[in-house]
C-alpha cells in the first residue's frame, strides 16, 4: 500500500527499495518516516494509504498469482508457465527452449 501511496507522488521506487531495506522491521511509524524523508505530501499519502483502488489492485495481483500457481517469492515463469525444476541449468534450457520455438 504504501509503495503504490508513494506512486501517486512519483516515488514507488525510492518507497519500495526502502520499504523492502528495512521489510522484516516494518511498522507504521516507520512507514511514515520513510514518506517523509522522501518529501512525500504527508496528507496525500495518508489518504491514498486507505485508497480502495489501491486495496484493489493489490488483491487483484493477490489472486492472479494465486490462479497461476504462485505460492511464494521468487516463482519463475518461461513463456507463461511456471518453472519449477529449480537449477540454474533447466532454466537455462527452459528459455533455450523457448527462444528455439520463436525462430
Amino acid at each position: 500500500m504504501a509503495a503504490l501511496a508513494g506512486a501517486k507522488q512519483g516515488k514507488f521506487w525510492e518507497m519500495h527499495e526502502k520499504l523492502f531495506g528495512i521489510q522484516r522491521d516494518l511498522s507504521d511509524a516507520k512507514v511514515e518516516a520513510i514518506a517523509k524523508d522522501l518529501g512525500l505530501n504527508m496528507e496525500q499519502f495518508n489518504q491514498d494509504l486507505k485508497d480502495p483502488a489501491i486495496a484493489s489492485l493489490i488483491d487483484r495481483d493477490i489472486n492472479s498469482g494465486r490462479s497461476a500457481g504462485v505460492q511464494g517469492t521468487p516463482t519463475i515463469f518461461v513463456d507463461g508457465k511456471l518453472f519449477s525444476q529449480g537449477t540454474l541449468q533447466a532454466f537455462e534450457q527452459a528459455i533455450e527452449v523457448e527462444l528455439k520455438k520463436k525462430k
